[in-house]
């Protein structure tokens, strides 16, 4: 083989092999790309408050739920509270709300607050929450 053309193979060699890992960064690029954004949809769906006691009275009271992810039953800590409301929708009086304020938890995943409950029956909490930079909003009911 004349010299100019094992010179070119070795030019053809270098280039293949130079669009390989191109076409190699560039397949792992869009793999963690596509991986990432797979991890960061977080379904509304997917998480729940839950009241921790089912027991509140009327008066000065304090509310505690926990924020789950549901399918894995975990609590999700460190949640941005952006919405409260406490109001008597289920006995059919939404327009009878009252302050809430939130007060400091120390459990993983419990969320707390203060209100004062004018009336005994039913009361509904709606909260809405920041999780992994999703906006999830819930309900929670008692009587």
């Amino acid at each position: 083989m004349p010299p100019l053309a094992a010179h070119q193979d070795i030019e053809d060699s270098q280039m293949k092999s130079f669009n390989y890992a191109r076409a190699l960064q560039a397949a792992l690029i869009g793999i963690a790309v596509t991986g990432s954004a797979t991890l960061a949809r977080a379904d509304i769906k997917d998480y729940e408050f839950q009241l921790v006691d089912q027991t509140v009275k009327k008066g000065d009271a304090i509310i505690a739920v926990r924020l789950v992810h549901k399918p894995d039953g975990k609590p999700v800590p460190d949640a941005v509270i952006f919405a409260t409301r406490l109001d008597m929708a289920p006995d059919g009086m939404q327009e009878m709300a009252t302050k809430i304020a939130p007060m400091p938890s120390t459990e993983p995943g419990v969320y707390k607050f203060k209100a004062t409950l004018t009336m005994a029956g039913g009361w509904q909490l709606s909260l809405g929450a920041k999780v992994q930079a999703r906006p999830a909003r819930s309900k929670t009911s008692w009587s």
